[in-house]
């Protein structure tokens, strides 16, 4: 078992992923509420680095800025385009101590925003401001899920190749805490009745996608999944590969547990055959013009 996949056993951090949780939707809330809006909602979404994950630039009036978590100096940074910046040291701290440094560095910085202090698409959470029991930070444990994500991050950036249709980038979605790439048929999808607005804007077209998310307390093991929106008949019953893979009925798409891909002789084609075998099933049920939607990678010298 290679370093590149390492253990994510969740007991080991459960109240340290929760607490991140929330920090990161404080920096994703910062974005919703100031970039202009991306099909899919990819506009909100933060992305993987080389020491953590970051927003990207921001725009702010005539200036723009990022927010970064630093992973491996264990420090949340907010760098403007005016060269001024300020840091929030990523240790054991309370989510509302951690909210409060967060606004007050937006302010010192000139960033006018207005956030909401309700997590999103967390049931029944507490408000940032007044949350004191979220305070755990492990940074080994986190620096793993980070490592985990870079694992499952490389093997997609390979899956995407071929792909000549409309794909997202590879992107972390604050909201439910996982790493997740898309593609699409170029096909609407039926309206869902009764979908909320995430849902409505994020599913209004045919699409398959796949990613990691790191279980939680009520779901606590870790998977890579795949899945396609609106699932075609038969998906249940398509064969996927590796050994392991499986369809869970309870949430509808493949999953492949990631302790099955970590303890694999080569974890990273493990993953990537998953991926494969999981949209090749799928786009055959749900008939994609495969042949307008793959082209040959084109050749590349020094």
């Amino acid at each position: 078992m290679s370093d590149a996949w390492p253990d994510l056993s969740l007991d080991d951090w459960i109240e340290t992923r929760e607490t991140l949780h929330l920090w990161t939707q404080m920096a994703g809330k910062t974005k919703l509420a100031l970039c202009p809006y991306l099909n899919q909602w990819w506009g909100v979404a933060l992305e993987l680095n080389a020491t953590g994950i970051g927003t990207g630039l921001i725009p702010a009036g005539t200036r723009s800025f990022q927010i970064d978590f630093d992973f491996v100096a264990e420090r949340l940074l907010i760098s403007v385009s005016d060269g001024t910046s300020r840091t929030i040291a990523l240790e054991p701290r309370g989510v509302a101590d951690f909210w409060c440094a967060f606004c007050g560095a937006l302010d010192d910085l000139g960033i006018e925003v207005r956030l909401s202090p309700i997590p999103s698409e967390i049931s029944g959470a507490t408000p940032f401001d007044l949350d004191t029991a979220h305070a755990a930070y492990d940074g080994a444990a986190v620096r793993r899920w980070w490592r985990a994500m870079l694992a499952v991050e490389r093997v997609i950036q390979r899956f995407r190749t071929a792909f000549a249709g409309k794909s997202s980038p590879v992107l972390f979605f604050w909201g439910g805490f996982d790493l997740s790439h898309t593609r699409f048929s170029g096909r609407p999808a039926p309206p869902r009745e009764g979908a909320d607005t995430i849902t409505q804007y994020g599913e209004s077209q045919e699409n398959f996608a796949v990613g990691f998310w790191p279980g939680s307390r009520n779901s606590p093991e870790p998977i890579l999944y795949a899945y396609m929106s609106p699932a075609p008949p038969g998906l249940e019953d398509a064969p996927v590969r590796p050994s392991g893979a499986r369809f869970d009925l309870t949430l509808g798409e493949f999953v492949l547990p990631y302790s099955d891909a970590r303890a694999a002789a080569d974890s990273d084609a493990a993953a990537l055959d998953f991926f494969r075998s999981a949209f090749r099933a799928s786009a055959a049920l749900a008939e994609w013009d495969l042949g307008g939607l793959t082209e040959d990678e084109p050749p590349r010298s020094g």
